[in-house]
């Protein structure tokens, strides 16, 4: 049952999205680079999971560390907008993959 939700939540969705951006490859790639747009969808897409992980964990500590003291609320949405700039980071990639000159 574990495997199977696995499965489901994460690895599915990362699978759909390569196909999906595999298919729209466009006809002006050059030859040897018909990869480098599943690999610029993969780089948004695990980066985006990576993002969510860091977040939810950074975010649960946050609240804990809010309720006891207030005055450090600061640092705990430093340190979550840290986890989001993952999905940031992720997106860049793709772009400089997908627009580079070769």
């Amino acid at each position: 049952m574990k495997r199977t939700t696995l499965f489901l939540a994460v690895l599915l969705p990362i699978l759909l999205s390569s196909i999906i951006v595999a298919s729209q490859t466009p006809a002006d790639t050059a030859q040897g680079f018909e990869g480098i747009n599943i690999g610029a969808g993969l780089a948004v897409g695990l980066a985006a999971i990576g993002a969510g992980v860091a977040v939810g964990m950074a975010a649960a500590a946050g609240v804990g560390v809010l309720t006891e003291r207030r005055d450090m609320f600061g640092t705990v949405l430093i340190f979550v907008a840290i986890g989001e700039g993952i999905a940031v980071y992720g997106i860049l990639f793709a772009v400089l993959m997908l627009f580079g000159k070769f």
